[in-house]
């Protein structure tokens, strides 16, 4: 019993990351926003100039973007939805993780992913390599609960028969 306890732990933690992150990406500009007056109430300026220039440069293309064409936004509210979706699918694992185990593999696969996505549709849109790295690291810490999980689930599997 303790080994379901455990899985499920890790799966409620993997589900809540993914609905963080999912309403995260509705209200973008807001964040930023709020973000840049942060940073520029602290010493970032000064010790990480170009990650401060960074987070202005997407807040003002945020503003206008939402100003001029706000029908963009549509692309990061699918974006939400798919984060909220994908948590949706592992409540069957949660539920019951050995018949489920293939939603666990879907999950790695997709953190898997993330890292090719990141470098190649990072560098065509001109993302600097620093936050390609960020939104790669988003692929690898996701992978570290859901290798535990299929772990777990494997010896729960081995041990049910």
């Amino acid at each position: 019993m303790a080994t379901l306890t455990t899985i499920r732990t890790w799966l409620v933690l993997f589900i809540v990351a993914l609905v963080l992150s999912g309403i995260t990406a509705f209200p973008l500009e807001t964040e930023l926003r709020f973000a840049a007056s942060i940073l520029h109430a602290s010493p970032a300026p000064q010790l990480l100039p170009g990650f401060v220039t960074w987070i202005d440069r997407v807040r003002d293309a945020l503003v206008v973007t939402d100003g001029r064409y706000p029908f963009l936004a549509y692309g990061t509210d699918w974006l939400a939805f798919a984060h909220l979706a994908i948590a949706v699918a592992f409540i069957g694992p949660l539920r019951d993780p050995v018949r489920n185990i293939w939603v666990i593999q879907f999950g790695m696969i997709a953190c898997a992913g993330i890292i090719p996505l990141a470098a190649i549709a990072g560098t065509i849109r001109g993302i600097p390599l620093g936050w390609q790295l960020i939104d790669m690291s988003f692929g690898v810490i996701g992978i570290i609960p859901l290798l535990i999980v299929y772990r777990l689930t494997r010896r729960l599997e081995r041990v049910a028969k």
